[in-house]
Parts: structure tokens; C-alpha cells; sequence
């Protein structure tokens, strides 16, 4: 569980700017998970319900490794909605700005399971999400700027007012302390994916981190060598590109000119949904605690590799002993 949030001076006498260690930003939802494995979704007869999104998911990750967490958006106005607020509660992650949206229902995602790597998702989020209605005037801008790390992803990019509010808090950030963009591919988010690239590559501007596999390497710059994504992420304006290979485990790249390539972490793989969450939230624990490349790349894979041998995403989310438990059985 993460620890109270405390409070700095933000420079004037009357307000406050709470200070975290990692604020996410973006899509969060209701996961419906079926509770029965290698069976098509029109014959599943039992589901769980789970907190999703990545952002959200990022932020309990973070959360689950002691790093105090909040994250920013909206949900519908309804039974759904509050029950994400109940979640996010109960992970320790903090939930003041995740507002309600009146005119849009809380999104669902439904997946079908079949090990080990066939996950299909199925995302009901028209008309409209609701955590695409996060408009620039509502930010806490002062608390973006004074977060250690700031989390946004490219769904955040793909419609207005949702579009613009991201790139204005990455221009206010103004890369103040780490700023990572997680390029978070999904085309059927997009009304024309050919109008994606000029707006990832105006986030990269702002970014000192990207993170992406090599199809939304791809999408954000060209590129989709695994090598060539992470200069060509670095030629963008990051300092840190992390380019997730799947099976061939990551590449990071810094700018500097050091460099990690780590294998994956081998386990029995029930659900690889959300893995790349918990990797992202112990990429930020790992960028936090001042590790060098190979040691956090190593860290992150084993946080995935956790979330990959589970059923659920949130709540499956690894704590700091049982991914270095799995790294001890794992040192390699």
C-alpha cells in the first residue's frame, strides 16, 4: 500500500500541490473477465469483474510497489463508475480527479481467454468513453508538474477534448522529472489511425520516456526494427525508449549510450492481459529507486511475468516481495 500522500509549498499561501511519486493519466474501465478458460466468449457463462484500463492499471501497479499513486479521469455517472472509484480505493491509488461524465456510460472490456498467447479484447466504449472527455481546464496542472513521474498514453490521443488536455499537460510539465509516454496502440480507437503519428510525435517532444512494442514503435515513428524503433524513439525527443519484443524479452536505450536487453521471465502464462501494465508500474518503481537499466528492465519483466500467470490485471498486480521472490527462483 502506498504511503500518505504529503504536501509541498506551491508558491503561494493559500493552496497546496499534493505531491506523487507517479500520476497516470488516462483510459480507465471495467474488465469482465470470463471465469472460464479456452472458451469462446458466446459460451462463457461466468465472468469476474476487475478494475482495467491502462492508465488505472499502471497506477495500481505502481501502488501495489509502495509508490504513492493517483490517476486522471472520468467514468460514466453511474453503478459502474462508483465502483471503479471503490477500487481504485482499495489499491491505495488516489481517486480526486477521476470525475463523472453524465452523458457516457462507464466503459466495459470483455476478453476471451485462451492460453498462451490468444487474448482478445472486446471494448464497448461508444458513443463516446468518458475518459475522453478530460478537458484542459479541469487539470491540476501544478500537481502534473510537481509529480515525479508522469504517465500518459497514446489512447489519451485519439479524441478531443481528451487529445488536447494531454498535450497541454505535457507542455506544462515541460519535462520536469520523468515524463513517460506509453504509445498504447489500439486502432479501433482511432477514426483515421493515419492521423495518429503528427500527434505521437508531438507527445515525444515532451516525453523522456517511451514505451511501446514494436507495432506502436511503428505507428509513433516508422520504424519497426527493435533496434531502429528505440533510436528513432530517442531521435524524437526521449531520453529513454524501452521497446517490448514479446518472446525476445526488452530493449532499452538510452541516450546517454547505455543500454539493457533482457529475456522475458518464463512462466505458465494464464491471462497475458495487463502484463504490460504491472511492467510499466515497475518501470517506475525501478526509474524511481535510481536503478541502472538492466536491473529495472529485469524487475519490470518479472512484475509482468506475475500479471501474465494470473487470471485478472488490477488485482492481480504483484507486490515488491513476490517479484523479487520470483527473481531469486529466476536470477537469469
Amino acid at each position: 500500500m502506498a504511503e500518505p500522500v504529503e504536501s509541498v509549498p506551491s508558491g503561494t499561501d493559500s493552496d497546496s500541490v499534493p505531491s506523487f511519486d507517479l500520476i497516470t493519466m488516462g483510459r480507465i474501465g471495467v474488465d469482465l473477465y470470463p471465469l472460464q478458460s479456452g472458451v469462446p466468449l458466446a459460451r462463457v457463462e461466468t465472468f469476474g469483474k476487475f478494475l482495467g484500463g491502462s492508465a488505472a492499471n499502471v497506477a495500481v501497479a505502481a501502488a501495489r510497489l509502495g509508490r504513492a499513486s493517483a490517476v486522471i479521469t472520468r467514468t460514466g455517472d453511474d453503478p459502474f463508475g462508483a465502483y471503479l472509484h471503490e477500487a481504485l480505493k482499495e489499491f491505495g491509488v488516489d481517486d480526486r480527479w477521476v470525475t463523472p461524465v453524465a452523458a457516457y456510460p462507464t466503459p466495459v472490456t470483455f476478453c476471451e481467454i485462451f492460453p498462451p498467447d490468444d487474448f482478445p479484447l472486446y471494448f464497448y466504449r461508444r458513443p463516446k468513453a468518458p475518459d475522453l472527455e478530460i478537458h484542459t481546464a479541469e487539470l491540476d496542472l501544478a500537481a502534473v508538474r510537481a509529480a515525479r513521474i508522469f504517465w500518459i498514453t497514446g489512447t489519451g490521443l485519439s479524441e478531443e477534448p481528451s487529445r488536447s488536455a494531454t498535450l497541454a499537460a505535457l507542455a506544462h510539465r515541460a519535462k520536469s522529472g520523468i515524463t513517460v509516454f506509453d504509445l498504447d496502440w489500439r486502432p479501433m480507437f482511432w477514426r483515421d489511425p493515419d492521423e495518429a503519428r503528427p500527434h505521437y510525435a508531438e507527445a515525444l517532444r515532451h516525453a523522456t520516456v517511451a514505451v511501446g512494442n514494436v507495432d506502436e514503435c511503428e505507428i509513433a515513428t516508422g520504424a519497426r526494427e527493435p533496434e531502429a524503433c528505440a533510436q528513432a524513439l530517442l531521435a524524437g525527443g526521449v531520453e529513454l525508449a524501452v521497446v517490448k519484443q514479446g518472446p525476445k524479452g526488452v530493449l532499452a536505450v538510452h541516450r546517454d549510450g547505455s543500454r539493457a536487453e533482457v529475456p522475458p521471465v518464463p512462466v505458465e502464462v494464464v491471462n497475458g492481459l495487463g502484463a504490460g501494465d504491472a511492467f510499466g508500474g515497475a518501470l517506475c518503481h525501478g526509474l524511481l529507486s535510481g536503478w541502472d537499466l538492466t536491473r529495472t528492465m529485469r524487475y519490470a519483466n518479472a512484475a509482468g511475468a506475475l500479471v501474465a500467470s494470473r487470471l485478472a490485471c488490477s488485482s492481480a498486480m504483484p507486490t515488491t516481495a513476490e517479484v523479487d521472490g520470483l527473481l531469486v527462483r529466476d536470477p537469469a
